[in-house]
């Protein structure tokens, strides 16, 4: 009896013996626990990029220190923030075609090289280069005067609407004529009578007669011919507030 009790004690601590070594078996099979560093330590806003979208667009992804963690290794790779800008598709991009080109003030009207001499039967040789020529109180001309009998024809030198039919103490019976481009003004004034049936807003023709050479205003007694002018303005309700140009090397041609 006794010497079953001694091996049943025995038995007991060899499978305690046993126990304690599957235990420590398995303790030294268990990764060694990793020391913290700086690295791990830092701080979810330390490994935020530098810039958000909003502050400058993301480029590429390139390796950056913790802005807080100077001893941070240097192989942390901070991911870019998603960019928030779009690039325009090369459909999107406008071409050199159709970029918009800027616009210079024109020196003459649009259709100069096409005007007529707007008296009936004159030719280019009759003509005179008056529009730098003196006139009362200091002015110039800036026109051209355009000799004829009286009730020689008038005629339009250009298409466009009749804005404006006034007599005047300088000019007399006088016609404003707007070109098509809507900043051309053509003046024709010492007018002795409009065409019959002419009427502000009729659209005239070139070529088309409406009114007739006189002496009307200041042009003095006898003295027969039309007074024609050319000028630019801005605006073409302000018809009489425009940039003078000389109508004889466009009528000459």
């Amino acid at each position: 009896m006794a010497t079953r009790i001694r091996i049943l004690i025995l038995l007991g601590f060899l499978a305690t013996l046993l126990t304690i070594g599957a235990l420590i078996r398995k303790l030294n099979a268990r990764p060694a626990p990793t020391q913290a560093t700086a690295a791990n330590l830092s701080s979810p806003e330390d490994a935020r990029p530098a810039s958000t979208p909003a502050e400058s667009p993301a480029t590429d992804a390139t390796p950056l220190a913790s802005p807080s963690n100077s001893d941070a290794p240097s192989t942390i790779l901070v991911q870019p923030m998603p960019s928030t800008e779009t690039t325009p598709s090369p459909a999107q991009m406008p071409s050199p075609a159709n970029s918009p080109t800027p616009v210079s003030t024109p020196t003459a009207p649009a259709r100069a090289g096409n005007l007529i001499i707007p008296v009936a039967g004159v030719k280019p040789d009759q003509l005179q280069d008056t529009f730098t020529a003196a006139r009362s109180e200091g002015h110039t001309h800036d026109a051209i005067d355009i000799i004829a009998p009286k009730g020689t024809p008038v005629l339009a030198a250009a298409d466009g609407p009749i804005i404006k039919l006034f007599f005047s103490k300088p000019g007399g019976i006088t016609i404003y004529q707007l070109g098509t481009d809507n900043r051309t003004i053509y003046y024709y004034a010492h007018l002795d009578h409009y065409a019959d049936g002419l009427t502000e807003g009729h659209f005239a023709r070139q070529g088309e007669t409406i009114a007739y050479v006189g002496d009307t205003g200041n042009a003095g007694p006898g003295n027969y011919h039309l007074h024609f002018s050319i000028s630019l303005v801005q605006d073409p309700k302000r018809y009489w507030d425009g940039v003078n140009i000389n109508p004889y090397p466009l009528l000459k041609k």
